[in-house]
């Protein structure tokens, strides 16, 4: 007999706790459902009810085996629903959410790319630079720049994210380009609220480096703080992501390149990974493959060296 129908059966059996309504629920006879009880036991090779005229319960191999039986029903389900999946075209409106800078850089222009492959998915995309209550947002996909993900999240690396140290020209001209740390120390400092709104951190020959600075300017938003650098209100780190066009046209210009911002990961963040859309998959792919993992195509264009 078929084993999974055997399985199924069983586990019936046991939340309904009477073979006569596990045979309605399945639709099938109550002569069936013994039989398939009895091919799951002989099986298992083992009893798994104790059956009176009153009565069902668990044996204790019965109970040792039961979530087994669930969690092999689960994964048949799961197969099932990948398969029957193979076939269709990737539909419907998703709901993403990432940091406005990454947005405007990075996916937006990657979501129309995927949108030019797929025209049936359409977007929702929530720009915020905090961190959103997935569930209550109805949110199928997260994008988020960390290296402190919670435990329970489901999260699948996209890229990594460097950043520079960076002035304009005409603060250089200015104040002059500091050499040393203790020179960057008294430079006009504009710094990030979410990394750290007194000091500025590096690594240097594989350790942390947490410098304090007395900040000009501090900020949560990444283009307010990317404006006031162009504008030469002082000197700040900034993501590669972000500012891959002003490095080029040498409209900032990288401080201290020997020092190495602190790198974070780029991570698509899943509430589940049961039952996700097609859709949902796909663009999980897809950006993985466009963002390119540990070097991104932004920073191959603006640092080929970069490894």
């Amino acid at each position: 007999m078929d084993r999974l129908t055997a399985a199924r059966v069983f586990v019936a059996i046991v939340e309904h706790g009477s073979l006569t309504v596990a045979a309605d629920r399945l639709e099938m006879s109550t002569a069936m459902v013994s039989r398939y009880l009895a091919a799951a036991e002989a099986w298992l090779g083992v009893r798994l009810l104790h059956r009176t005229t009153r009565r069902i319960s668990l044996t204790e191999a019965g109970q040792a085996a039961l979530p087994s039986c669930r969690q092999l029903l689960g994964l048949a389900e799961e197969a099932q629903h990948q398969a029957g999946e193979v076939s269709r075209v990737p539909a419907g409106r998703l709901r993403i959410t990432c940091s406005p800078s990454f947005a405007e850089a990075q996916l937006g222009p990657r979501l129309a790319d995927f949108q030019r492959l797929y025209p049936q998915v359409t977007f929702s995309l929530l720009a915020v630079d905090r961190n959103i209550d997935l569930a209550a947002e109805r949110i199928d996909l997260a994008v988020r720049i960390t290296n402190s993900l919670e435990p329970t999240m489901i999260a699948r690396p996209l890229a990594a994210c460097r950043s520079v140290l960076c002035a304009s020209p005409d603060y250089l001209r200015t104040h002059g380009e500091p050499r040393t740390l203790e020179a960057l120390q008294l430079h006009h400092c504009l710094t990030h609220t979410i990394v750290g709104a007194t000091q500025f951190r590096f690594r240097r020959d594989g350790q942390l480096l947490e410098l304090p600075v007395t900040e000009r300017l501090s900020t949560d938003d990444t283009a307010v703080l990317r404006s006031a650098v162009l504008q030469g209100s002082g000197i700040g780190i900034l993501p590669t992501y972000f500012i891959g066009d002003e490095l080029r046209q040498g409209r900032l210009v990288h401080v201290l390149p020997e020092l190495e911002p602190e790198t974070l990961g780029i991570h698509a963040i899943l509430l589940s990974r049961q039952h996700q859309p097609l859709a949902v998959r796909l663009l999980v792919d897809f950006l993985a493959e466009r963002f390119g993992g540990e070097q991104p195509p932004w920073d191959r264009e603006v640092h080929p060296e970069v490894a």
